[in-house]
Parts: C-alpha cells; structure tokens; sequence
C-alpha cells in the first residue's frame, strides 16, 4: 500500500494527533448506537501501547462553523471513557503546552473541529495549527476521507502521516473486494433512485461479473425495458440511462439479474395485504415492493457461484414487514456461504448496514464498513482526499 500503518511509525513518546469518527446517534444526552466509538479502540489501544499520546480530532454533527452547546464533543466524553477504560480529557482551546503538561498515557479529546468554518474549507492556518498540537498525524477516519478538510487532509501535508487501524481495515477490505477481488465477484445494489448510484453503477459494470440490482431502482431498470410497474417508485426520465447501464454491462460481460418476480402491495404499510407476481404483471394501482422469491433463489444460486460479493443497499423496503423478505433472505445466504469460507462478504452504507443488522446477518460478513459516502465513492473509483493525503 502506498500509505503507511501504526506500526511503520516511531510512535513512543510522541503526540499522535487521530482524526477519528464519533458521529455517533443520541437521544436525551446519550449514546444510542456506539459502534462508531467502539471501531476506534484498537487505534487509541494500540498508541498507547506503542508509548504515544492519543489527541483526537473529530467532528460531531453540522455545526456550520459555529460553536454549539448541542454538538460539544464534550457529551461524549462518557461513552468514550467507557469504551476506553479510562479517563478521556476534553479541551476546548488545546495548546501544545496543555497538551504536554498531561501524562503521557492520557487521552486527550479536542472539541468538534467544525466550530470553526476553517475546518471545511480546509484552511491552510488550521491545518497548521493543529499539526502544531502534535508530532504523528494518525487518520483512523475513513468514513471522511472523502472530505478535504483541514483534518483529514490539511494537516497530513505538515506532519508524518499513517492509518490508523480502523483505516487500515477498510482500506485492505474494499482493495481485496474491488481493485484485486478473487473472482468470480458479484455486487448487490440497491436503494430507491438511479441517479443518486449513476457513477457506481458505471463503474461497477466494468469491474464485477455479475451485478443485482434491487429495490426503488430495479424498477427504474424494468420500466425501461417496457414493463408497466404500475403506481412504483420509478425513475422513468432516467429510462435512457438504464438502457446504457444494461449495454455498458453486456459490451463488459458483466451479467446483470432483475428481479424475476415481484412482492406488489397497493398500500405502502406494514402487514399490507400482497401478493407475488411475475415482474411483467404489476397492476396498474399497485406497487413493487421487494422481489419475489425465485428472484431470491437465483440470487443465492449466484453468490454460491461467486467467490467475492460487494453490497450497498436493500433489495426491497425492508424497514417494513413482509417486505423485508428478498433482503433478509439474500443476506442470511451470503452470511452462510461466508461462515463456510466460500465467500468474502464487504458491504457498507447506511441502509446497507441497518438492513443486515435486521436480518441478522451483518456480523457474520467479512467486513462492514461503518463509512456511507466515502464507501460510495471509494467503489464509484474515486480518489478519497482523506487517503491520498496519507501517500508517500
């Protein structure tokens, strides 16, 4: 790899400034979801370890580059603490000197680096600032690494860079899936519109020899081909471009699967009376939901077939049941196929992420990456900010 890792730095006795992700969800003053803070201990662990100083730099929330009560790091230093095992010093305004004057087996949380709108901008005078605060920079965030800010690329230009360990992993897990797979690789996408995954879809094409498509978007892709999905979530001005999604995949030999059959419903609810139907029957007052289960079946066949999958957004409107079924099932065939070692599972984004943790299926995965933009753009074959910093 062309950036470097923890253990190629001189780390004993130095300040390691971390640039960590802790967005994490709250309600009424704590932490409902600590996932986010819990992947950043081994990073924070392990310089500790190596006999350094963990300052780290994290945003919380959109505080437009003004100071907010609501979004102080500060909120979080419990949870922090928690995870840690012990005591996180929180500092509004750091100087190095407040810095040197703890001990140096703390660990020390500066406040959001967006209360200052230079943070945004990637302002060179706070990059430098903060690079005065420390003599590593550590970026264990790869969920902004597509973000050019002055804490995630900014500060890499004036101080000896590495990735942390959290980094590390998801670099090493989207390389594996992507850029040097074992083959042969599938990719599930899905989601509600096409034109929000246009540069993935175009990029994964190319590189993967099947691709599923699936909720609001497989819609969109069977309308253009003349089937009526009557009152669907349906993107019918983007006809044109799934027509050339559908040849840039044939010219590539890259095998795209629709759904067959379909789940349609004429109310969007929970428990909404349904029925199963071939993907050319959708009434005119209905609407498709999730695909059928023949579609699911073929799906599997294909992840048995395939020795890499990559996966970004439900199959169908999972957050409702009966709807949730195509998603739930695919991801319960994946997870077996990877316990059995016959398949490297990476998947990522928000929906992703949610949809297979209530499938019961997302710990037995590969990898999950915890990033949603910077996932999207790391598999549209796009350069990170964030990650090209760290390059030699």
């Amino acid at each position: 790899m062309p950036w470097k890792t923890l253990d190629e730095m001189e780390i004993a006795g130095k300040v390691v400034l971390t640039r960590v992700d802790i967005n994490v969800p709250m309600q009424d003053g704590k932490v409902t979801d600590a996932t986010r803070i819990e992947r950043i201990v081994p990073t924070v662990t392990d310089i500790l370890h190596m006999g350094g100083t963990p300052v780290l730099l994290a945003h919380f929330g959109r505080p437009k580059g003004k100071p907010s009560t609501e979004l102080s790091l500060q909120q979080l230093v419990p949870a922090l603490e928690s995870a840690f095992g012990r005591t996180v010093t929180f500092v509004e305004r750091p100087s190095r000197e407040f810095i040197d004057a703890q001990s140096k087996d703390s660990v020390i949380l500066v406040e959001n680096t967006r209360f200052s709108s230079m943070e945004e901008a990637n302002d060179p005078r706070m990059a430098g600032f903060l690079a005065s605060l420390g003599d590593i920079f550590c970026n264990d965030a790869f969920s902004a690494a597509h973000r050019a800010h002055a804490s995630t690329t900014g500060v890499a230009e004036h101080l000896p860079s590495c990735a942390g360990r959290l980094m590390a992993a998801e670099l090493k897990a989207l390389e594996g899936a992507l850029s040097n797979p074992v083959r042969p690789v599938v990719a599930v996408v899905g989601g509600a519109k096409v034109s929000t995954k246009l540069d993935l879809l175009g990029n994964l094409v190319s590189k993967v020899d099947h691709l599923v498509i699936g909720g609001g978007m497989a819609n969109t892709f069977l309308a253009a081909q003349g089937i009526d999905v009557g009152k669907s979530l349906a993107e019918h001005e983007m006809t044109d471009t799934a027509l050339e999604i559908i040849a840039k995949a044939s010219a590539a030999g890259c095998h795209l699967h629709l759904p067959s059959d379909i789940v349609v419903a004429r109310e969007f609810s929970a428990g909404a009376l349904h029925e199963i139907l071939p993907a050319g029957e959708c009434p005119e007052d209905a609407m498709i939901l999730d695909a059928g289960p023949e579609s699911v079946a073929k799906v599997a066949e294909v992840f048995a077939a395939c020795k890499t999958l990559i996966w970004n957004g439900p199959l169908g409107a999972f957050e409702l049941e009966p709807f949730d079924a195509a998603t739930n099932t695919a991801a319960e065939a994946a997870a077996t196929l990877t316990q059995m070692g016959n398949l490297v599972t990476v998947a990522g984004g928000g929906d992703t992420v949610a949809a297979l943790n209530k499938a019961g299926a997302a710990k037995r995965f590969t990898y999950i990456s915890t990033a949603g933009g910077a996932f999207l753009e790391w598999m549209e074959g796009k350069e990170l900010p964030g990650v090209a910093a760290l390059s030699d």
